[in-house]
């Protein structure tokens, strides 16, 4: 099957307003840029957004969340926007913070299916409020839901026309296990590639997962902060 569109606006042609999206990347590592920018493009309005962090100031998400697009998000790093902390100090965003370890464990559970798991993580803080709790072997445990949404940007370094990705290094970070956790998984790729041309033992997220791909135009790769050691004298 070829599930090859021809840019980002066809790709994100059906992501309607009040939809649940998931974003991979970490921090801005990993990003789908294209999908991000499309998407801001369309105009779409209350989105829950999932990811570990809402970019930075005019960055990744940040551009979502500077267009007024974002009414609800989850993640796990306020990070160096500033934007997001007026927003949330102002009540027009509704946060929540998730610890990363559980945060990660709650996509991964809703792709595989699993409705609830329990941690220790969180346990004793504000983080279990409100939220069962039960001891095995002498510890207290927190149950937490697990995470899925009705659409997932993830980006990839290849993959070919049948959806099959790679993940380059780091930017593998969050992607993986949001393309599971999605009814519609929309994959933007550096290099798209025909099918048999990826090492099957290399695959990261297997076609099934994937709904749409396409190669990306542009990347940016920004980078955060850079830190450079002082020169020896």
């Amino acid at each position: 099957m070829n599930k090859v569109v021809a840019n980002a606006d066809e790709a994100v042609r059906d992501v309607f307003d009040g939809a649940t999206l998931l974003v991979g990347g970490f921090g801005l590592c990993g990003n789908p840029e294209n999908l991000i920018r499309a998407l801001v493009k369309k105009g779409t309005k209350n989105l829950t957004t999932i990811s570990n962090n809402v970019g930075v100031d005019g960055l990744g998400m940040g551009l979502l969340l500077a267009a007024g697009q974002i009414r609800r998000h989850i993640g796990t790093y306020v990070g160096e926007n500033k934007l997001l902390e007026e927003m949330i100090l102002q009540k027009k965003i509704d946060l929540e913070l998730v610890p990363q370890g559980t945060f990660s464990e709650r996509i991964r559970a809703g792709g595989a299916g699993i409705p609830a798991f329990f941690t220790p993580t969180g346990y004793g803080t504000v983080v279990a409020e409100g939220k069962e709790i039960r001891e095995f072997d002498g510890r207290p445990y927190v149950m937490e839901r697990a995470i899925k949404g009705d659409f997932a940007f993830v980006k990839a370094w290849k993959g070919d026309r049948l959806g099959n990705l790679i993940y380059r290094k780091t930017a593998r970070n969050f992607n993986p296990m949001m393309a599971t956790a999605a009814k519609i998984t929309i994959a933007e790729v550096e290099h798209l590639v025909e099918p048999g041309e990826l090492d099957p033992d290399m695959i990261h997220t297997p076609s099934i997962f994937v709904k749409r791909i396409f190669q990306g135009e542009l990347f940016e790769k920004k980078i955060e902060r850079r830190t450079v050691r002082k020169q020896a004298s």
